[in-house]
């Protein structure tokens, strides 16, 4: 007998049927001897719903943002609270006991940002009393409680995180993240025809995916994975055999030269012309960047005449006129000449451990590119990613292209 954990996302408990769906999945673990931990998303569309109402009270900037970020999660955490109550009310109609906790019943106690919350400690002893009593245990997920005792939340895709942090917590066999796909695929299915679905994926490769715009798994639950060695299996909740994806420390097959194709849309491209070559000026640059809590990606450096250099870096585009605004007031300050910006492009990237070892991977996904008369704008490459950013109305054409070329 041995401990699984399950995560349902919100498309998997959308509705009653569905429930009945989850249950199937759950039931099954129970029947074979296992004991079962499940984490569960609100249903369907409720946290965009429970968003707009929030909007619709709060039409103007206010003064105390905590305050406000603090009643913004007691709101959107309502959503989990009536996921857990009904499934846990399905599993005991159907005969199988079953409790359901919210994260501060469990308690998973986290830092006190509001909207991010970060897990600090995880509180095993109520889920055991419950499970050594053969319940089935139903824990919210995308939320805790921090110190003080107010409700927190993960962000969104954040009870991937509660999932696999449970997993690792608990030293479960596997945590199971059911979705409405089947595994892992070679890129997005509604852009690229031609798919395939990988039998398994590293946590680096997967983390990268995850990282560069690829939905299936949230990258904080990805991080937890690898640090604890869990092994995640990526499953269909609407396929009763469903043998999906492995997510571990084990490597894809030798063959398989990259693992995946992706986009991530909505970049911009700030470039600073003229900054005095100075020791410092870069450091000064992205300072200012961590401080405004901007998030920098892509970064080019270049030299100009002896006197100056050039950079250029991106950024997500809702922080690209605060990101303006930072280097005009400190342009005089810096030395800039000239600040420019592009909007309305997209990073596109091939992930695999085998493009370390594999001379012409670059070549030939440029080569893509350049058949399709794809521009690129910059370019990125670590040892197992290589990203480039292009026009947003030609990144699915990019993608098209690319995957084409590795997975004829």
């Amino acid at each position: 007998m041995g401990l699984i954990v399950q995560k349902f996302g919100g498309s998997s408990v959308a509705n009653t049927e569905k429930l009945d769906m989850v249950s199937s999945h759950i039931i099954r673990e129970v029947d074979a001897g296992n004991q079962v931990v499940v984490v569960v998303s609100a249903q369907g569309k409720t946290t965009d719903k429970l968003i707009s109402e929030e909007l619709e009270i709060i039409k103007n900037p206010v003064k105390n943002r905590e305050i406000l970020n603090r009643e913004h999660d007691v709101l959107v955490s309502v959503g989990e609270q009536i996921t857990i109550s009904k499934l846990a009310m399905l599993l005991n109609q159907k005969g199988y006991k079953a409790v359901s906790l919210t994260g501060w019943q469990v308690p998973i106690v986290t830092n006190s940002e509001h909207a991010n919350g970060r897990i600090r400690y995880i509180e095993n002893s109520k889920i055991e009393e419950y499970l050594t009593a053969g319940n089935v245990v139903v824990v919210a997920g995308f939320q805790g409680v921090d110190e003080n005792g107010d409700i927190t939340t993960f962000g969104r895709g954040g009870s991937d995180t509660t999932a696999v942090a449970l997993a690792a917590n608990l030293e479960a066999e596997r945590c199971d993240i059911f979705t409405d796909v089947d595994g892992v695929y070679s890129s997005d299915p509604r852009i690229v025809d031609h798919v395939v679905k990988l039998d398994r994926i590293s946590y680096d490769e997967m983390l990268e995916l995850s990282s560069m715009g690829a939905k299936v798994l949230h990258n904080r639950c990805v991080e937890i994975g690898k640090k604890y060695g869990v092994p995640i299996y990526v499953k269909s909740t609407f396929e009763k055999e469903s043998l999906g994806t492995l997510v571990s420390d084990k490597p894809p097959f030798e063959d398989l030269v990259i693992s995946g194709v992706t986009k991530d849309d909505y970049i911009s491209r700030i470039t600073i012309n003229g900054l005095e070559n100075k020791i410092g000026r870069t450091y000064q640059i992205f300072k200012l960047m961590a401080e405004n809590l901007i998030n920098v990606d892509v970064i080019v450096q270049s030299f100009g005449e002896h006197i100056t250099k050039d950079i250029a870096f991106t950024v997500k585009m809702n922080d690209l006129n605060k990101a303006l605004e930072v280097f005009e007031n400190h342009k005089e300050e810096l030395k800039i000449e000239q600040i420019l910006h592009c909007e309305n492009l997209s990073k596109v990237s091939i992930v695999g451990l085998g493009i370390a070892n594999k001379p012409g991977i670059a070549s030939d996904m440029f080569e893509a590119l350049y058949e399709n008369n794809i521009n690129m704008h910059m370019i990125s490459t670590s040892e197992i990613k290589i990203s480039v950013l292009v026009n947003s109305d030609e990144a699915d054409m990019a993608v098209r292209a690319i995957h084409n070329k590795f997975f004829p």
